[in-house]
């Protein structure tokens, strides 16, 4: 990949971690009616040894970068928000492909953030782009108390706002020059270490499936993790936020075929439609600014 541009690496990134994200949703619903801290410490726990042998194997430090620490603490407290809102809502609403929608307004969030702290400046369209990825989430969510999935569904567009606060500070950390694989490794280790306590005292019995696909939900989100770590490192969310959204391509067909051919209603499909446009509308301004391909 030396070869390739920075906005290439990071593009080839977020895909392979959209891929791997879709196969964490699957296999979050294959695992069965668990508690959601018991499904978000496997989660962490195959990251947690995964980011530490790499670090061990290419000898680099378990210390955070220069300043970093506290940006490290920002994005594992928000995270693991954002984990836990992802994950209720993918185990209690009905179509995967909703509560992975729902995640995805994480690059909208994303957007705000970098202009709020990292004075990444948001253009009216821009503007325009994230309110109407806001009302597509609307119909996606379907606001009524008569909505059996009302909390599942705010549960997954929390865990949209969590994760773009998280790659937020991961964009900055990236700026800053610290190590992805320090900053899965710490996230891992922080997720651990909530979790942990819930466990301990609240541990619920697995079968031997179950046990297994949540080491393959750990499998897939290491990949994720690592995946979108690079890619917002290698560039800005501006540039290739917009590939993120093939992790709803792979949901749906995953959800198709392995969960009981599962198939959104309606109003969801719109608000898929209207997200994915306001989002693809969004990449292709951002790559028509001058100023912006100079980045």
């Amino acid at each position: 990949m030396n070869k390739l541009s920075n906005k290439s690496k990071g593009i080839i990134c977020i895909l392979l971690s959209a891929l791997c994200f879709s196969g964490m949703s699957s296999f979050i619903n294959l695992s069965g009616d668990l508690p959601t801290p018991q499904k978000v410490f496997f989660r962490n726990l195959v990251a947690f040894f995964i980011a530490s042998f790499m670090l061990i194997k290419n000898h680099e430090s378990f210390k955070p970068h220069k300043g970093c620490l506290p940006y490290h603490l920002i994005r594992s407290g928000v995270g693991l928000l954002g984990v836990f809102g992802n994950f209720y809502a993918t185990t209690h609403m009905a179509h995967t492909a909703d509560a992975a929608m729902l995640n995805k307004m994480s690059p909208f969030f994303t957007l705000i953030f970098s202009a709020i702290f990292l004075k990444e400046k948001v253009k009216f369209k821009q503007g325009v782009a994230i309110v109407g990825a806001f009302l597509g989430a609307m119909l996606v969510i379907k606001p009524t108390f008569s909505n059996v999935e009302l909390l599942p569904s705010l549960a997954g567009f929390i865990g949209g706002v969590g994760a773009g606060a998280a790659y937020t500070a991961v964009r900055h950390m990236g700026n800053k020059g610290e190590n992805g694989r320090f900053t899965v490794f710490f996230f891992s280790a922080f997720s651990l270490a909530v979790t942990a306590p819930y466990l301990i005292f609240n541990y619920h019995p697995m079968s031997g499936k179950q046990l297994l696909y949540l080491l393959l939900v750990g499998v897939c989100a290491a990949g994720g993790q690592f995946g979108i770590t690079a890619a917002y490192t290698f560039a800005p969310s501006r540039e290739i936020s917009v590939y993120d959204y093939s992790n709803i391509i792979f949901t749906a067909i995953e959800g198709y075929f392995f969960l009981g051919h599962q198939i959104p209603d309606m109003y969801s499909i719109v608000g898929y439609i209207v997200i994915c446009s306001m989002a693809v509308w969004m990449f292709i301004y951002n790559n028509k600014e001058p100023s912006l391909k100079k980045t």
